[in-house]
C-alpha cells in the first residue's frame, strides 16, 4: 500500500499528514488511515480536528450527485438527484438569461479561503473571462482583509507571517492581540511553549481568559473595540520612556512625526478609562517589548474584525515599527491567518479588486500582464467589483447580482446579520452552491454541485507563513463527484469560452506562475517538484534559482521608497455601543473542536461529543443579575436578531461582555454588518446585546 504525504483540510497551519489506503469504507469507496507527519510546521503534531479529518471522506451526509429543485424556479419544492447534464443546463440557462436581460454583472461568484491556489485562480479567471463579470469576492473578506490592508499600506506587502512560525520559539517577548492559538490551531502552541520553557514572556490581549491567556505572563482584558486606543497608549509610553528605536525610525521608516503627534493624546490614564486595562499593565507590556527582545507583536481576528479593523491593525504595526522590531531576527509584526488557504486565497484573483500575484485590477500594467497570460484583450477585463457583504446586500438591486455561484462558503452561518443574508439569498433569481455536504447555504440553492474533498484532489495551498505546499490526491473522488476545476472548465466550455481553461491542476499552476510573475505575490520560481523537495517554498520566489523568501524586510521594504510607512490612526467608538435597551457587548470567536461554519466539523462524531452545542460564555456576576445558572438556556438579542444558547459561566470574561462561538447558526444573527471603510471587514467582534434566561428552556 502506497502512503501519500499531504496536508490537513482545516486551518492555515496546513499540518503535514500521511494517508495510507485501507479497506473500502461505508460508501463503498477506498478508505484511508490518517497519521501525523513530520512536517516543518506541525512537527508530528495534529489537533483533534486534524486527527478526525478522514471521517469526512466517507461520511453518510456526503453529497454524491448534483441536486436540483423538483420544480424549477420553486425553492420550496424538494431537491432531487440529477445528472450533471441537467444541472449544467439549468445553470447555463440562468446565466445567459440574466446576462441577456440585466448585463454581465448580474451574475457573480462567492469563493472561499479553503480553495486551493489553482481553484482560487481559476475562479477569478472564470468570472472575468467566461462570465465577463466584475461580481466576485470571497469569505476571506470576513477574515484577513483588515490586517492585509494595513500591511499593504505600511509594509508594501501582505504576508501574514513574514517569518517562519518556528521563529516564534526564539522570541523573548511575544504580544498576542486577539489571538487564541491554543484553541484555533493547537499544534502551533509548541513554539510558544518552547519559548516559555526557555524564559520567554508572553502577553495576551483578549477580553476572555482563554487557554492561550492561561499560560501567559500577562493577560490584558480590554473592552472589545478598544484595541486601537490600547496600542496608541503603549506607543505614548514608549515615546515618553525613550524606548522607541530612533535610529531604526530614521533609517528605515517614514511618517513617524504624525504618528508621534497623535500618540500625545493617549496618556495612560485616558487609555485605562477607554480600555479598562490598568496603567501598570500597559507600562509592563511596553517595557518587555522594548527591553527584553527579540520581540514580536502578533494580531488575529480579535483585533481586526471591527469597523475600524484596518486602523487597529495599523496601530499595532506602528508600535512594532516604533520599537524597531520589523525585519530583525526572531522579531517583528505578523498576523495569524485563519482559513486553510486564507493566504493564497487572497493572492490570485478571487477578491473583487484583484488579479493574480496580488496585482490590482485597476492598474493598467497589471491588466495588460494578466490579459497577455490569459490570451484576452485587456479591455475585455471588467473593472473592480464590490466586497463580499456589499455584493450580498445589493442582490437584485440595480446593477446587483441576480444569479450567484457559491463555492466552499457557508454564508448563512458565517456572514454577519445572517437573517438578512438568508433573505437576500432567497431573493436571488438563481443560486448555485458547490460543497461536500448540504450546508445551510446549499439548502437554499436551485442547484447543488457535489465537489471533491481535500484528499481527492491535487493542488497547492499557501499557509500562514507564506509557505506554498502541495495537496496531493490519496484516493479518487466518488464516481459522480467532480473537482471544482473540472466544473469551472466544463461550464466555461458551455458558455463558449472553453479554450481559455483547463482542469489539470499542474497546468493551472504553471499558468498561475506566469500570471503572478513580477507581482507582489510572485510564484514564478515555485514548481510542484520544488515544493516536494524543499517541504514547501516561501514566496516571493521570482525564478527557479531563487531560494524563496522565508523572512521578509531584512534589508528593505517593497514600498516606493524602500521604507516602511507609519500611518496615523485614532481611536473611534465601535459602530454600535451598549445602551439601556442593549446594555452588554457581544464578541464572537472559535472553539477548539469546531472550524469555521461547522459544515464539516459538526458532522464528526468525536468532535460533537466533545462539544455538542454552542455555549455563551458569561461572567457569574452578570449571570446572577439575570437569574442565570450554568447550563441554563439564555436568549441573546441584538438590533438584528436573537439566538438561544446554553450558558457557560466563567470568571475569565469581562462582566460587561458575552462570548459566543460562530460555528453554529445563531451568533451571526446578532452581529453588526457595519463595514471597515478600508478593508470592508464587518464588525463581527462588537455588537450591543441584551440577554435573559430563555423562557421555554429548550433550544
Amino acid at each position: 500500500m502506497t502512503a501519500t504525504q499531504t496536508h490537513c483540510p482545516y486551518c492555515a497551519l496546513q499540518c503535514g499528514m500521511t494517508l495510507t489506503p485501507e479497506l473500502p469504507t461505508r460508501l463503498g469507496m477506498p478508505g484511508v488511515r490518517l497519521e501525523p507527519a513530520e512536517f516543518p510546521v506541525n512537527r508530528g503534531g495534529l489537533c483533534a480536528k486534524g486527527f478526525t479529518a478522514a471521517d469526512l471522506l466517507d461520511h453518510t451526509d456526503r453529497l454524491l450527485t448534483p441536486l436540483v429543485r423538483k420544480e424549477p424556479g420553486n425553492r420550496d419544492s424538494p431537491l432531487r438527484e440529477a445528472s450533471w447534464e441537467e444541472a449544467y443546463e439549468r445553470i447555463v440557462t440562468a446565466i445567459r438569461g440574466s446576462q441577456d436581460e440585466f448585463g454581465p454583472d448580474s451574475v457573480g461568484a462567492f469563493g472561499g479561503g479553503g480553495l486551493t491556489n489553482e481553484k482560487a485562480y481559476a475562479l477569478g479567471k472564470f468570472v472575468r473571462v467566461a462570465l465577463r463579470s466584475s461580481a466576485i469576492d470571497y469569505n476571506g473578506r470576513f477574515c484577513m482583509s483588515s490586517a492585509a490592508t494595513a500591511a499593504n499600506r505600511s509594509l508594501g506587502i501582505d504576508r501574514g507571517l513574514p517569518f517562519p512560525l518556528a521563529d516564534v520559539a526564539e522570541a523573548r517577548t511575544v504580544l498576542l492581540v486577539g489571538a487564541n492559538p491554543a484553541d484555533a490551531m493547537p499544534p502551533s502552541m509548541q513554539y510558544l511553549d518552547t519559548g516559555r520553557a526557555n524564559g520567554a514572556k508572553h502577553i495576551v490581549v483578549d477580553p476572555r481568559r482563554t487557554n492561550t491567556a492561561n499560560g501567559a505572563h500577562l493577560h490584558l482584558q480590554p473592552l472589545p473595540g478598544t484595541d486601537l486606543a490600547l496600542a496608541n497608549g503603549m506607543l505614548h509610553i514608549a515615546i515618553r520612556e525613550g524606548w522607541v528605536d530612533e535610529k531604526y525610525i530614521e533609517e528605515r521608516t517614514e511618517g513617524f512625526a504624525a504618528v508621534k503627534t497623535a500618540a500625545n493624546s493617549y496618556w495612560p490614564e485616558r487609555v485605562e478609562r477607554l480600555t479598562g486595562v490598568p496603567e501598570a499593565q500597559l507600562r509592563e507590556t511596553v517595557r518587555l517589548l522594548a527591553t527584553e527582545g527579540p520581540s514580536m507583536i502578533l494580531t488575529a481576528r480579535g483585533a481586526e474584525q471591527h469597523s475600524n479593523g484596518t486602523d487597529t491593525a495599523q496601530a499595532w504595526l506602528n508600535l512594532a515599527l516604533a520599537l524597531g522590531l520589523v525585519g530583525k531576527p526572531f522579531s517583528g509584526y505578523g498576523t495569524i491567518t485563519g482559513q486553510g488557504n486564507g493566504q493564497g486565497g487572497r493572492e490570485h484573483g478571487q477578491k473583487a479588486d484583484q488579479l493574480p500575484g496580488y496585482r490590482r485590477l485597476d492598474d493598467p500594467a497589471a491588466r495588460a500582464h494578466v490579459a497577455a497570460v490569459w490570451g484576452v484583450d485587456p479591455d475585455e477585463l471588467p473593472r473592480p467589483g464590490v466586497s463580499a457583504y456589499e455584493m450580498i446586500s445589493r442582490i437584485k438591486t440595480d446593477g446587483g447580482v441576480r444569479v450567484l455561484w457559491v463555492l466552499a462558503s457557508n454564508l448563512v452561518v458565517s456572514a454577519p446579520h445572517s437573517n438578512n443574508v438568508v433573505q437576500k439569498l432567497k431573493d436571488l433569481d438563481f443560486l448555485v452552491v458547490s460543497d461536500i455536504f448540504l450546508s445551510e447555504t446549499a439548502g437554499l440553492a436551485d442547484v447543488v454541485l457535489p465537489t471533491a474533498q481535500w484528499a481527492e484532489e491535487e493542488g497547492t495551498m499557501t499557509n500562514l507563513e507564506g509557505r506554498v505546499i502541495r495537496r496531493k490526491m490519496a484516493l479518487p473522488p466518488p464516481p459522480l463527484v467532480k473537482s471544482d476545476l473540472t466544473v469551472l472548465n466544463e461550464l466555461a466550455g458551455q458558455l463558449g469560452r472553453g479554450e481559455f481553461f483547463t482542469d489539470e491542476p499542474r497546468a493551472v499552476f504553471e499558468e498561475l506562475r506566469r500570471a503572478s510573475a513580477g507581482g507582489i505575490a510572485d510564484y514564478a520560481g515555485i514548481t510542484y517538484e520544488r515544493i516536494e523537495d524543499e517541504q514547501g517554498v516561501f514566496w516571493p520566489c521570482p525564478d527557479e534559482t531563487h531560494p524563496g523568501t522565508p523572512r521578509l524586510f531584512g534589508e528593505s521594504f517593497p514600498t516606493a521608497s524602500g521604507r516602511a510607512r507609519f500611518v496615523r490612526v485614532d481611536h473611534r467608538d465601535a459602530a454600535e455601543l451598549p445602551d439601556s435597551s442593549f446594555p452588554y457587548v457581544l464578541t464572537t470567536g472559535r472553539n477548539m473542536q469546531q472550524y469555521q461554519s461547522g459544515n464539516q466539523t459538526r458532522r464528526v462524531r468525536a468532535l460533537t461529543v466533545a462539544l455538542p452545542e454552542p455555549r455563551a460564555e458569561i461572567h457569574p456576576d452578570l449571570a446572577r443579575r439575570h437569574g442565570i445558572a450554568d447550563g441554563d438556556l439564555v436568549e441573546l438579542r441584538s438590533r438584528r436578531g436573537a439566538a438561544t444558547l446554553r450558558a457557560r459561566l466563567s470568571d475569565g470574561i469581562r462582566p460587561d461582555t458575552v462570548f459566543a462561538p460562530f460555528h453554529w447558526p445563531g451568533a451571526n444573527a446578532l452581529t453588526n454588518p457595519a463595514l471597515d471603510p478600508h478593508s470592508k471587514m464587518p464588525a463581527f467582534k462588537v455588537c450591543a446585546i441584551a440577554l435573559a434566561k430563555a423562557e421555554d428552556g429548550s433550544l
